[in-house]
């Protein structure tokens, strides 16, 4: 029996599953095959107001944030135990949503939407204040207390992940959250509910309400009852996201958009450069956030490796995300597709060499787009300058180490770049001057939940993983005690 079976796509507010107060449901599309799987609950405004309130009322009571750390520690290592239990039909759900091929789903999204959970159950019980040392004739401490009611909006690409990337620290800390996950990809979101119920978190500490950007994402931002923001998404919600917050004093974490550069210079080894550069801007169909779809390489190995791209490129799988030997799947909705199509159209209007794609792929109706590398555009080319979020790659030569990273700076994003070399010494040099919250050396997309990761410019600020996720869920309290 499926979740939806058991749970036919309802809102999950203060432990019960309902319908949307005006009883509105939404589409959701297979996009490997365009065609309607199910429909889950549209939230409305009202929807909204009662999953914050039931949110507030299991903060109020303490009925988590009560909890010892460890305590609340011991029910998120169950959650990834439940996870691990669950993997085969989380991983479907999330193929099914996404368009993942399904091999990638369990190895990636399903373990490491466990390893969250457990990474933020272990630092549950270590939210350590502070002695302070000071000439006063008093006893000086920090406190680290939990916020209280988060919201965490979060989007298509790597529903199961970016939703663990907030729920999780947000939990550890001793919050409440209200999730809204993105409208074309809500399914694992719901899963998890059930999930959390099982695993014991309380009644109203974990709310899931579906819907529409504009209308739920739209009440959840300004309701008055939420304390933080966790918001994964594009740069222009971002600024709205912001904007929105500030005006009520609200903290914010923001990762937003990324355009990524890989660096390959002149002694990189080659064969593990081209490895890297492949996964950068395919993996997950090139819809991700901290993939690297600008590559710059040196110019004597330039034409070189834009020879074994146009061989190697091609030969990627791509095709029905349930075949476990297909590593490349369709576009999460046909607008992702469309706006692929009308980036390749600009750079073959600009005179840009296609080295190999360009075009869609006609498979089962689904929207499916060939991995394209594209070559010969100059760099203020908006095709390079923007976020394209598809299996897209631009190649640029470059002569040294500062045009290098010249290039590498040249967009308003910031959120991850890539270092190829064997040089040890230019690795850390480079790396140094790259402007980005995370730089690979020699690999791409090396993620764990110990490590930080984020945004400078453009893509945002504040940090998901690590003890700096955790404490982005907190506010430090000072207390003083006189010891005349």
């Amino acid at each position: 029996m499926t979740t939806f079976e058991r749970e036919p796509g309802r809102l999950f507010i203060g432990g019960q599953w309902r319908e949307a107060a005006d009883g509105a449901r939404t589409e959701v599309v297979d996009p490997s095959r365009g065609t309607v799987v199910t429909t889950v609950a549209e939230a409305g405004p009202a929807d909204v107001d009662a999953a914050v309130r039931a949110a507030r009322e299991a903060y109020d009571e303490g009925v988590w944030s009560g909890l010892s750390g460890r305590e609340r520690g011991r029910v998120l290592h169950r959650v990834a135990q439940l996870i691990r239990e669950n993997a085969d039909e989380i991983a479907a759900l999330e193929s099914l949503d996404v368009g993942k091929p399904i091999t990638l789903c369990g190895a990636v999204d399903v373990t490491n939407a466990a390893n969250d959970y457990e990474y933020f159950a272990n630092l549950a019980q270590s939210q350590d204040g502070a002695l302070r040392d000071t000439p006063m004739n008093a006893l000086a401490y920090t406190r680290r207390e939990p916020l209280g009611v988060v919201a965490a909006i979060t989007p298509f690409n790597f529903p199961l992940i970016l939703a663990g990337s907030k729920i999780g620290p947000a939990l550890a800390a001793g919050n409440t959250v209200v999730h809204k996950p993105a409208d074309e990809t809500p399914l694992s979101a719901l899963y998890m509910a059930r999930l959390f119920q099982e695993a014991g978190v309380p009644d109203g500490v974990v709310n899931v309400v579906t819907g529409s950007g504009p209308v739920a994402g739209e009440a959840l931002l300004r309701h008055r009852g939420v304390d933080k923001v966790a918001f994964t998404g594009s740069t222009a919600i971002g600024r709205h996201v912001a904007s929105v917050a500030g005006e009520a004093l609200k903290p914010v974490t923001m990762e937003l958009g990324g355009n990524a550069a890989h660096l390959v210079f002149e002694d990189a080894d080659l064969e593990k450069a081209v490895g890297a550069v492949i996964k950068g801007f395919v993996f997950n169909t090139g819809q991700f956030c901290m993939g690297g779809p600008r590559l710059l390489v040196a110019r004597s190995v330039y034409p070189t490796l834009l020879g074994i791209l146009a061989e190697a490129v091609p030969g990627v799988p791509i095709g029905d995300p349930r075949d476990p030997a297909t590593v490349i799947g369709p576009m999460a909705a046909e607008k992702h597709l469309k706006k692929v199509e009308e980036y390749v159209a600009l750079a073959r209007k600009e005179g840009a060499r296609i080295v190999c794609g360009g075009e869609r792929l006609d498979l089962d109706g689904g929207y499916y787009y060939l991995p394209t590398v594209i070559a010969d555009l100059s760099n203020d080319s908006r095709v390079i300058q923007e976020e394209i979020f598809g299996p897209v790659l631009t190649v640029q030569p470059f002569d040294d180490e500062d045009e290098a990273v010249a290039l590498a700076n040249s967009t308003p994003y910031g959120l991850a770049s890539g270092v190829q070399t064997t040089n040890l010494a230019r690795a850390h040099r480079v790396a140094d001057r790259l402007q980005a919250g995370i730089v690979w050396v020699n690999d791409w997309a090396m993620l764990d939940p110990a490590v930080p990761f984020g945004g400078v410019k453009d893509s945002g600020y504040g940090r998901e993983y690590g003890p700096e996720a955790l404490a982005g869920y907190t506010k430090v309290k000072s207390v003083v005690v006189s010891l005349d």
